[in-house]
């Protein structure tokens, strides 16, 4: 489980692709707090630790994952956010964050405020549906907050301290970006759609 609040961010050093998904190589120096099987959220996916080597580390990623995020689309000299995994005595200073990519979104836009940026997303209405004015969503594994939603697209706030710490501040309009909604809104558009179903189908006759 993760929080959305990057550690830091990571260069691609190779991707070695197989029918069966890819090998990531990533440099940073939080790969001296890992252990091998340790896990760690690249650009806001889980991927396990398979390799550790000093100040950098590699992880196998599934063809699946390749496919759903923007992972199959890297290559080497790529920046990418990084996050540890949350600790139980940890502060949850962003939303739970699963590292697990609900899809990608598209950059329509990105203007800037003061000190600040607004960026507009589109992605597909079955993840956008999730996304209300002022809840949680993450993007490229960044915990954000959305300021308009609506259709097929929302829009966030980039303080300056998330366009710096981040690879956020590179984004441009055209760019992919993984997103995963908040988990509890999932839950709950389950929990109601299951509720409405029972209600169908123990009315009368």
């Amino acid at each position: 489980m993760f929080t959305g609040l990057v550690n830091t961010a990571g260069e691609v050093l190779a991707v070695n692709g197989s029918e069966d998904g890819a090998r990531l190589e990533v440099g940073s120096p939080l790969a001296t707090e890992l252990a091998q099987g340790d896990s760690i959220a690249v650009s806001g996916v889980c991927l396990t630790a398979v390799e550790i080597d000093d100040d950098r580390f590699a992880a196998d990623v599934m063809a699946e994952t390749l496919c759903v995020s923007t992972l199959g689309t890297l290559s080497k000299g790529d920046r990418v956010n990084l996050e540890l995994p949350l600790r139980p005595a940890d502060r949850l200073g962003g939303h739970i964050v699963q590292g697990h990519v609900d899809g990608t979104g598209t950059i329509k836009s990105v203007i800037t405020q003061a000190f600040a940026r607004r960026v507009t997303v589109i992605a597909d209405s079955e993840i956008c549906r999730y996304v209300v004015p002022r809840g949680s969503v993450a993007i490229d594994g960044v915990s954000l907050t959305a300021a308009l939603a609506a259709g097929d697209q929302f829009t966030v706030a980039l303080i300056p301290e998330t366009l710096k710490r981040t690879t956020l501040g590179d984004l441009r309009p055209g760019d992919s970006v993984n997103v995963e909604v908040d988990l509890i809104a999932k839950y709950v558009a389950r929990l109601t759609g299951g509720l409405q179903a029972e209600l169908v189908i123990e009315g009368p006759e």
